[in-house]
């Protein structure tokens, strides 16, 4: 069964597909055109699993492909990298009728999505994620960039797809690390928009962690079906608007990410922590936020084998230097996303310094 939802963004509206199996189905339509070409960007962990198949499933509807492969891992959403992607285009003197493919995860996405925004000044693009993150999160809404060594995400523009294209068989591929990784984002959406969703979460986590395929199509579906009511409200981000409460965790996270330049932490076991420091530091306020919803949100964390603790290495004065230049802060002053109850998140604008402070170094949620 196929699932699909719409993103109503006027003349930029396209639709989400969900299904397992989608890229075997042969009477599947991409929304290409014979004679069109297509050119697949995807990394050396994915390009075994998938890359000749839709080559050749695209081939058969007289879809001409070209393709790049690139490293694997945050590292590659760098300046080097994109111009890895630009060269290729541009030796092969393609013009902006073609169409640019992401098939990958978070990484690869947000970086095929960057360059489909500035080649000719905008491609077309179509998004192919293979991993949880990717499929519930990042590859829905528009976000694309890339990293800098002194901030992440700090370069880039909101540029939307022709399409998403989910294939739910492609989370069987990863691991549980990666799987888990996902799941961060998954709770980061319970916790800021839908309780209902956060009490069926601690229903069926174990199904979830199982691959249940029903499970996992409720789950990603949901995810998504949040996602596109929110960027159809709030497209850009503007500064209090909704979209800016799915940042729920990912400025204390973002600051883990950019202190290990990208390495050994991953962008979900960040966001995990960052969840919990963003209810420390609603705790330390006392805004609304009862101590029990505070232990469920972090039981949950750790059910689904996420971190919930900072690493070791970082000290207080570490996140303040980078969450100082989060795209959320103005004028050095911080502000935060954080929960008011389990389904509800709200903007806290010029956070003190110590509350931030106490968030991180100690811990309330007993």
């Amino acid at each position: 069964m196929m699932k699909r939802i719409f993103i109503e963004l006027q003349e930029r509206s396209y639709f989400v597909y969900i299904a397992h199996g989608i890229l075997k189905d042969t009477k599947f339509r991409w929304k290409l055109k014979k004679g069109d070409v297509a050119v697949l960007i995807t990394d050396i962990q994915v390009a075994p699993l998938y890359l000749k198949r839709i080559c050749n499933t695209l081939n058969s509807f007289g879809v001409i492909t070209d393709r790049l492969v690139l490293p694997v891992g945050e590292q590659s959403k760098s300046l080097s990298v994109l111009d890895q992607i630009f060269t290729k285009l541009l030796n092969k003197n393609y013009d902006r009728n073609i169409v640019l493919i992401a098939l990958g995860g978070g990484v690869i996405g947000d970086l095929t999505g960057f360059a489909a925004a500035t080649y000719h000044r905008g491609i077309r693009l179509i998004q192919v994620p293979t991993t949880l993150l990717a499929q519930v999160d990042a590859s829905v809404g528009g976000k694309t960039g890339i990293n800098h060594v002194l901030g992440k995400n700090m370069i880039g523009a909101f540029y939307q797809p022709v399409e998403v294209i989910i294939d739910l068989d492609c989370l069987f591929t990863l691991s549980m690390k990666e799987f888990s990784a996902g799941l961060a984002e998954v709770i980061k959406y319970a916790v800021a928009f839908d309780a209902s969703f956060f009490n069926w979460l601690e229903n069926n986590l174990d199904d979830l962690l199982k691959f249940h395929p029903q499970s996992l199509m409720y789950c990603v579906y949901r995810c998504c079906k949040l996602k596109a009511s929110i960027v159809s409200l709030d497209e850009r981000e503007i500064q209090i608007g909704k979209r800016s409460l799915l940042n729920l965790g990912h400025t204390y996270g973002h600051a883990i990410e950019s202190y290990f330049s990208y390495t050994g932490w991953s962008h979900g076991e960040a966001i995990s922590v960052g969840i919990v420091m963003a209810v420390n530091a609603a705790l330390h306020l006392q805004k609304f936020l009862s101590t029990r919803d505070a232990m469920r949100i972090k039981l949950l964390l750790e059910r689904a084998h996420l971190p919930v603790h900072g690493p070791q290495e970082m000290q207080s004065k570490d996140y303040l230097r980078y969450m100082a230049r989060d795209k959320k802060s103005r004028l050095g002053k911080i502000n935060l996303v954080l929960p008011v109850s389990i389904g509800r998140a709200r903007v806290f604008l010029n956070i003190d310094q110590n509350v931030i402070l106490n968030s991180i170094e100690y811990n309330l949620i007993k």
